[in-house]
């Protein structure tokens, strides 16, 4: 049996994982991310005991009980890159010993729910209603890194996809992830069931134009006719891609459902979403509750 190098697996003198600080008895099987560390104290304000709160950087975490179940909750930040990280570590925490750096022999799926906000792609997207992403395409390029990537992806899809939009291959190649089936059917009855780009930038990656002229000024009506089998893309954000791709590689269940403060088609923009965020939070504390 392998054993993992300190290089490759870093273990901080407390023993918690190197950037999350976490340990393995401090980590629920249900987690729910969220970009913004604030948003973690919003999250754990719901639950009826603290467990533990820990910080370093941007990725603050807390475990606590919510109707009887424990659930911890982790702040990612922003983007895919970040991504790699925290699920990387969750995933280490729940299946590698950190004493022995070995992986270990039972392993421990975990299920993670991203909760976070988005641009809304099709015109009927109200600002405020949540949508559930059942595939999500990275333009990230992360998944690209790591074995086995066309075996967790929709190749059909994909090659649709890029003919559809002459996709610049001077960009990384796209790659689309289904979110788990079981998770997609828990939440789809208050949710909007869609198609999430996750981009590795919120301006010129999602067509938005400051100073800087994009590659492809078409790109975003490509994007917004595509059409697959009747499904159309909804949604932009930055960490869902990451999330599906390397879950179904770790043998995790994962989801994300964004509430829509954007609108890009229309043109506007929802400044005053917390009260849309908030009941998100409780309804999904409520469906992971039942897992």
């Amino acid at each position: 049996m392998r054993t993992i190098e300190p290089s490759e697996l870093i273990i901080n003198p407390d023993g918690s994982i190197f950037h999350l600080h976490l340990q393995p008895e401090q980590l629920s099987d249900k987690i729910i991310l969220v970009g913004d560390p604030g948003r973690v104290d919003t999250v754990a304000a719901q639950f009826s005991s603290i467990e533990c709160k820990v910080q370093n950087r941007e990725f603050k975490s807390c475990t606590g009980s919510y109707n009887g179940k424990r659930i911890t909750v982790v702040s990612t930040g922003i983007g895919t890159d970040n991504i790699d990280i925290v699920v990387n570590e969750l995933d280490a925490l729940a299946n590698i010993d950190l004493k022995t750096r070995q992986v270990r022999e039972q392993h421990r799926t975990l299920t993670l729910v991203r909760l976070g906000t988005s641009g809304g792609l099709q015109p009927e997207l109200e600002l405020g209603c949540h949508v559930l992403t059942a595939t999500s395409i990275g333009f990230d390029g992360l998944l690209n890194f790591y074995a086995n990537r066309d075996r967790v992806s929709d190749l059909d899809m994909e090659a649709a996809f890029v003919k559809h939009t002459g996709w610049n291959p001077q960009c990384a190649k796209p790659y689309f992830c289904h979110s788990n089936p079981e998770l997609v059917e828990l939440f789809s009855d208050f949710t909007v069931k869609g198609m999430t780009i996750s981009a590795p930038g919120f301006y010129g990656p999602q067509g938005r134009v400051l100073r800087l002229p994009l590659a492809d000024a078409e790109l975003n009506n490509k994007i917004e006719s595509f059409d697959y089998q009747g499904r159309k893309i909804t949604n932009f954000e930055m960490e869902s891609s990451a999330i599906n791709g390397l879950s179904l590689l770790l043998g995790h269940k994962s989801l994300t459902i964004c509430t829509i403060i954007a609108q890009r088609v229309a043109k506007g923009a929802k400044v005053d979403y917390q009260q849309a965020i908030a009941d998100l939070i409780k309804k999904t504390l409520d469906r992971l509750s039942t897992l």
